[in-house]
This record gives structure tokens, C-alpha cells and sequence, in this order.
């Protein structure tokens, strides 16, 4: 039953966020603060290891090549495959979900353990749109750096590929061409759009109910990461039989 009541509360909460929105010159300056932080913020680690990730594809799959028959270019289509439908949509965002999430949970998990949050109702502002909706705003800029993963992991596998010996470019490249489907991005980009909403808003709804002091905060930044990371792999599932099945 606390599963279920959680579930309702997380649904009025979303409802009370586009409630009595908060004057524009004000979410402006607050919108552009999350953008810096959440996305800017996050680009660093995440072209690391998108890097790392389309190296360790393309030396894996040129590994595993034993057979004369099967063709070399398929070490490039691979890595295509795999971080555009999976690595870079789906693996970064459960990374974002410890990152951003921890963040946003404990940010105004913060808030809410010093008296901030009540301050801030008291005075008649909506909190969960003057907290939450600058942060849902900000990541629909998600699929930007989704985007930039991406690229960035396709690099590293040629990279790896090539300078590794495993695969010459030309194989590579033209594995990278071999039957393209367009949709595939639309269709990691709709993902990318929907795990973001869930990125902003189940650490969001941890922080801002939680109850008890400091010591709750570190606990509930943890329940957010799981909890995020939980709806991200259901819903992957889900949307990927929807939109490819």
C-alpha cells in the first residue's frame, strides 16, 4: 500500500507543479541556473565514458570476429547499433541518475530539512513549480547531450578500431553507413525526452517529502537513484516495444 499511496502522491505532485506558476523574470534567471548545472554541468563525465564505452564496443566486436566469412565492417555497425539504440540513451541516463538525481534530491531535500521550503509556501509561492518545473524545463535539453554521447562513442570506437588494429577505417566507416534506419535516433531521442522527465521529477518528489534531518537527506538522495533507475530500465523496456516491436 505505501508503494500505491507513493504512486499518488507522485501524480499530485506533477499536477501541482504546473499550478500557479511563478512570475517569468524570475523562473527565467532560475531555468538558465538548472540548464548550467544539470546539463552543462553533466557534459564532462559523460563524454568520458561515452568515449571509453564505443572504444570497449568496437574492440569487443572485433574480437569476437573469428570466422574469415563474416564481414569486417561489421566492427563500425555494431558500435553504431549498440550506442545509439542502448549505451548512449539508456546507460547515460541511469549515470545522469546518479549524478543529477542525487543532486536534485538533496538540494531540496536540503530545503525542505531547513525550514526553506515552508518559508517559501508561507510566503505564498507555489514550491514545487518555483523548485521542480525549472528543472523539468532544463532537461529537455537532455537529448543535446544525448546527442553529443552520441558522437563521442561512435569516436571512440573508431579510435579504438582503427588505432587498435582491429579494423581499417574504411571498414569501419563503411560499417557506420551499413543499413542505416533514421528512426533509430528519433526513436533514442523520444527515449532520451521521457527518461528526462523522470530524471527531474522522481528525485524532485524524494527530496521535497522527505521527512527528518540531515542524516535523511544522504538516505533519500540513495532511494532517488534507485527508484529513478528502476522506472528508467522499465520504461526502456516498455518504449522500445512500443516503438520497435
Amino acid at each position: 500500500m505505501n508503494y500505491v499511496a507513493s504512486i499518488g502522491s507522485y501524480a499530485i505532485m506533477i499536477k501541482e507543479v504546473f499550478k500557479k506558476p511563478t512570475k517569468w523574470r524570475i523562473m527565467k534567471s532560475l531555468i538558465l541556473k538548472e540548464i548550467d548545472e544539470l546539463i552543462f554541468g553533466s557534459l564532462g563525465i559523460l563524454i568520458f565514458i561515452s568515449f571509453f564505452i564505443g572504444a570497449v564496443v568496437a574492440i569487443q566486436t572485433a574480437l569476437n570476429i573469428t570466422s574469415e566469412l563474416i564481414p569486417k565492417n561489421l566492427v563500425g555497425f555494431a558500435t553504431r547499433q549498440s550506442i545509439i539504440l542502448e549505451f548512449a540513451p539508456t546507460f547515460c541516463s541511469i549515470i545522469m541518475a546518479g549524478k543529477v538525481g542525487s543532486y536534485i534530491t538533496s538540494s531540496i531535500g536540503t530545503m525542505r530539512v531547513t525550514e526553506q521550503i515552508d518559508a517559501l509556501e508561507v510566503m505564498g509561492v507555489n514550491a514545487l513549480n518555483y523548485l521542480v518545473f525549472p528543472k523539468i524545463v532544463a532537461l529537455l535539453m537532455y537529448p543535446f547531450i544525448i546527442a553529443v554521447s552520441m558522437f563521442v562513442g561512435i569516436l571512440g570506437g573508431w579510435v579504438a578500431a582503427t588505432f587498435g588494429g582491429h579494423s581499417t577505417s574504411a571498414d569501419f566507416t563503411e560499417g557506420l553507413t551499413l543499413d542505416f534506419i533514421p528512426f533509430h535516433v528519433t526513436y533514442a531521442f523520444i527515449k532520451t525526452l521521457v527518461f528526462a522527465f523522470i530524471l527531474a521529477t522522481i528525485p524532485s518528489f524524494h527530496g521535497f517529502y522527505l521527512k527528518g534531518g540531515a542524516l535523511d537527506v544522504g538516505k533519500a538522495s540513495t532511494t532517488s537513484f534507485i527508484w529513478t533507475s528502476i522506472v528508467i530500465v522499465i520504461l526502456n523496456g516498455i518504449l522500445t516495444q512500443l516503438l520497435l516491436g
